[in-house]
């Protein structure tokens, strides 16, 4: 029997093979640490593999690249959903759809750190110290301030949690938050023009759909603050990029600390890298060791089910 032919995508680390035990498989495997945002080159680089393993939403499969893409029987996508895969497409085709574990805890700590990394200029004082320079700015405490969540599901409860630990009131609203089920979290709810009114941390936790695409716009912005931090940890297109470009030139709030964007890997010379109230991290937010191994293993039952025969978690 030969071999399956598998391709690992945006193994940005170089640690796909270290966090599994792929030498189980009957497999010829190639790992690809680079992005191909290009539909052409992607169609090409992947030209006679059956099975693909794509790292959450990092490259898109639409109905056009999977059509070009004969040779592929199974898409293994990271994590429980992937949006930046066409599922239906697939399944006119005959591609397997396979996703892998996945928990929240990594992104609900990178937005802790992104919160008092804004909250307390950690990016300026710490180059300053690699300059020589000393203190630069004044921060801000977090202690009997206003959290807000936009979103209060597994990762905006979790996230309420550890502010109320630092002694923050805590509010949430989405659109079928009831104020029972906020409760149960120690959380307000309130509507939404309170929660951008009176937060003084808004963070964003709800997942993209044409719902909450461009939720967050210019008139929301301007009811924030001029003293809050805007926190996005979900997904880029949430918030209107050239609302909240305009919010920060103005310095209409104090900072948006980010990890995800419209576009990524986010361009080199986009404007939020050279605007000096950000706080950038690129899209780390799942980025652990821990999370890593449960992808890349579950990945590899997928790949062992398929090859006997057999389906496992299957993404409609």
């Amino acid at each position: 029997m030969t071999a399956v032919k598998v391709a690992i995508l945006d193994d940005y680390q170089g640690v796909a093979l270290e966090c599994a035990d792929w030498g189980q498989l009957d497999a010829e495997i190639e790992v690809f640490t680079d992005h191909i945002p290009d539909t052409d080159e992607l169609v090409r680089r992947l030209a006679g593999f059956e099975v693909a393993v794509a790292m959450r939403e990092r490259t898109w499969f639409t109905a056009e690249v999977l059509r070009r893409l004969p040779d592929l029987k199974l898409l293994v996508s990271t994590g429980p959903r992937n949006v930046a895969i066409d599922v239906a497409a697939a399944a006119r085709q005959g591609i397997v759809v396979s996703g892998t574990g996945y928990f929240g805890a990594p992104t609900a700590e990178l937005t802790w750190a992104l919160i008092l990394a804004a909250a307390r200029n950690l990016p300026v004082e710490e180059r300053a110290m690699r300059d020589g320079g000393w203190q630069r700015t004044v921060g801000t405490g977090l202690h009997g301030k206003t959290l807000g969540l936009l979103g209060l599901g597994n990762l905006g409860s979790s996230v309420a949690r550890i502010g109320q630990a630092f002694g923050m009131g805590t509010i949430a609203w989405s659109q079928h938050l009831t104020p029972e089920r906020a409760a149960e979290h120690g959380v307000t709810a309130v509507t939404e023009q309170e929660l951008f009114a009176t937060a003084d941390v808004l963070s964003v936790h709800l997942v993209l759909s044409d719902r909450t695409r461009g939720l967050v716009g210019s008139a929301e912005l301007a009811a924030m603050k001029p003293s809050a931090i805007l926190v996005n940890t979900s997904r880029g297109p949430i918030v209107d990029q050239d609302a909240l470009l305009d919010t920060l030139r103005r310095k209409a709030i104090r900072c948006a600390a980010l990890d995800v964007y419209d576009v990524e890997p986010l361009p080199a010379d986009h404007p939020f890298r050279t605007l000096p109230n950000t706080v950038l991290t690129p899209h780390i937010g799942y980025v652990t060791r821990e999370l890593y191994e449960v992808f890349y293993r579950d990945a590899v039952e997928d790949i062992a089910a398929f090859q006997a025969g057999q389906r496992v978690r299957t993404l409609t």
